[in-house]
């Protein structure tokens, strides 16, 4: 039945142009059909290539349910919604009504930004901040979703977008003057009429603990739930499973309170005398907590006299705020909702500081100017597994990178799963021939000192024989920061580093130079996608182990020693393997590409674990002499054509 709409001359065929149907992505397709039909539990690996997203998408939208679909990051949530699903919505001709649900702070709140842009003509207006609001209140009145990622006026990463956005915390509800032209509320309308409703695991996973009222509505409506990227739910699912505090919560109250006071009740200077100190206190607790960039483990720190100290300003402080709104309720819906954000924050203060509490892992992170408290529970596979028995219907896991070694027990267990099938699907891509893997002999251990200088001069020569066009991934951003100064030193060719700006720009950059070293670590392991020969040398300086100071590997360790286990191989190298096929899947990305991968890290071939990692990659010829890598890029580029390039795009 499914099979059909793949075949030669079938609906797929003729909607698009060069389609050419694969056994393994036909194979997936009838699976998911399977799953769907018989309320199942489904888990494909679908390696690069086998066109996964059109393999489930046809199932899905000819079986008639309801279906939400979970993408691992907004742009791939863009991506499938606007490209992706009206192809298949043509091809099929599926008439049902589709629908994009992205988390509140996506969406301008036309309450906020009316209060802010009144409390911004007073006298500690920011005219830059000023302007960009204006610009979006003009946006506003023509966009029909509110979804600032549409406006072009303000960059991602503003400053004025958690301004002009509410949260569950600050979002007044019913209450809000501007509820029945709230953009909020009108998408979750939509993806409640909807068949199809397209979203990201952290909306899914924030909904599905904390049930938030509204799109906790849509998950029990849903017969069938595919997740894509799943090798990212299980992560996102610890973080949601727990609870957190963070400055940036508490000076956005402290703001509030601010407006509240300028705005609608001048008479109550308490008010702004309070948010002042409220502000104050998270800023000293964000000093005395260290460096930036740090994650901690918040049991130690806790009782540290410093640490005490600030934690006992902070309680103070939000106990004075608390009491002071009490004095303001009924003045405004604003004070009224800061008032129970008061409340709810002074609860989570008190319970993240009692670490007496077993089964949770409690740390602590820091940023340039904010910190956050976390309480994540050691395995929340009970909890999930719970949810999806209460849901009930068909729930569908894939991704390029789930199984290690042919084994998918890593991911299944850490999230409860008992799927009728597992499998994986080859990539159609022909690595014997478009590949080559080189991990060169004579490498110093990794960490070790100057290990940054010696990987400059082994392969500096093959970067500019290949003229650049080559990434090189690395496990931290000291490493970066090391190989860019190396590199650039070293090379006449264009050296781009990540931090610099900002991912897509970096990209985008990369792409117009045409020969460039772009040196890069997490965000670039996964969901970039560089076709053809603009991408033709992947280097990776070391096996991808998470730190063994991360507080939350210590609490999967820590669970997993309780359950009698051995976490080398049942936590950290699983996690490594995982993270090493996403870097590696960067270099292949179309049947006509061709390039060589480097890993500079001889365990891969003197530890006995490194064979795990080997068999887990796909059959890639293998090398350790450097001086074959120049070889095969020679060969490759001297066959490339110009006109042969590939589009690129990032999916990330």
């Amino acid at each position: 039945m499914i099979a059909k709409f793949f075949a030669a001359g079938g609906a797929l065929d003729k909607a698009i142009p060069g389609f050419q149907a694969r056994q393994p992505q036909i194979d997936m397709a009838e699976a998911v059909a399977d799953a769907i039909q018989s309320d199942g539990q489904l888990v494909v690996e679908a390696g690069t290539g086998t066109g996964k997203t059109f393999a489930y998408l046809v199932p899905a939208l000819v079986s008639g349910k309801k279906t939400i679909i979970s993408t691992g990051s907004k742009n791939l949530q863009d991506q499938l919604f606007h490209r992706d699903l009206p192809l298949m919505k043509d091809a099929l001709g599926f008439s049902g009504r589709v629908a994009l649900l992205k988390g509140r702070s996506n969406y301008l709140c036309l309450d906020r930004m009316s209060r802010q842009i009144t409390e911004s003509h007073g006298v500690h207006t920011d005219p830059k901040q000023l302007g960009q609001m204006v610009q979006v209140r003009s946006w506003s009145s023509s966009t029909k979703t509110g979804d600032l990622g549409e406006c072009a006026d303000i960059a991602e990463d503003s400053p004025v977008i958690p301004l002009i956005t509410s949260n569950n915390d600050n979002c007044l509800g019913r209450e809000c003057p501007s509820y029945e032209d709230c953009f909020v509320v009108k998408a979750r309308r939509r993806a409640m009429e909807a068949d199809v409703v397209v979203v990201n695991h952290h909306l899914f996973l924030a909904d599905l603990a904390i049930k938030e009222t509204g799109f906790g509505e849509l998950i029990p409506e849903a017969d069938v739930f595919i997740f894509d990227e799943a090798h990212q739910l299980p992560d996102i699912a610890s973080q949601y499973f727990g609870q957190s505090l963070s400055s940036r919560q508490l000076q956005d109250l402290a703001k509030d309170i601010e407006i509240g006071y300028r705005t609608e009740a001048k008479d109550m200077r308490q008010l702004q005398k309070t948010a002042e100190r409220l502000h104050q206190s998270a800023s000293d607790l964000r000093i005395v907590l260290g460096e930036p960039g740090f994650r901690g483990n918040w049991r130690e720190v806790v009782n540290s006299p410093a640490i005490q100290r600030e934690i006992t300003r902070l309680k103070d402080a939000l106990e004075l705020t608390h009491e002071v709104l009490k004095l303001a309720l009924g003045r405004s819906q604003l004070l009224d909702a800061a008032f129970e954000r008061a409340t709810l924050l002074k609860a989570r203060l008190e319970r993240v500081c009692d670490t007496t509490i077993t089964g949770y892992s409690y740390w602590y992170e820091c940023t340039p100017r904010h910190f956050s408290l976390h309480i994540t529970p050691l395995s929340v596979a009970d909890k999930f597994h719970e949810q999806i028995s209460e849901q009930g219907g068909a729930w569908i896991f894939t991704s390029a990178t789930l199984a290690v070694n042919d084994d998918f027990s890593h991911f299944s267990e850490r999230l409860g799963l008992a799927p009728k099938r597992q499998f994986s699907l080859d990539s159609p891509f022909d690595y014997q021939q478009q590949a080559l893997l080189c991990v060169p002999r004579f490498l110093p251990e990794p960490n070790s000192f100057g290990i940054a200088d010696r990987l400059v001069a082994l392969l500096a020569p093959v970067i500019t024989a290949n003229n650049g066009r080559c990434f090189f991934l690395c496990t931290s951003h000291q490493m970066v920061r090391e190989l860019a100064e190396g590199f650039r030193a070293a090379l006449a060719l264009p050296v781009l580093a990540q931090g610099e700006t900002t991912k897509q720009k970096l990209l985008e950059e990369y792409l117009a130079l045409g020969d460039a070293l772009l040196i890069a670590t997490g965000a670039f392991w996964e969901g970039v996608d560089v076709r053809g020969q603009a991408l033709s040398c992947v280097i990776i300086d070391k096996l991808p182990f998470t730190a063994p100071d991360d507080p939350l590997l210590k609490a999967r360790i820590e669970d997993c020693r309780l359950r009698g286990g051995d976490p080398f191989s049942q936590v950290q190298i699983p996690d490594a393997v995982i993270t090493l096929k996403q870097g590696v899947g960067r270099l292949i990305r179309d049947t006509q590409d061709k390039g060589a991968l480097v890993i500079c890290d001889n365990r891969l071939v003197t530890r006995p674990y490194g064979s795990v990692f080997l068999q887990s990659l796909p059959a890639i010829p293998r090398t350790r002499d450097v001086g074959r890598v120049g070889q095969f890029l020679s060969s490759v580029n001297g066959q490339q054509e110009p006109e042969d390039t590939e589009e690129q795009h990032t999916e990330a």
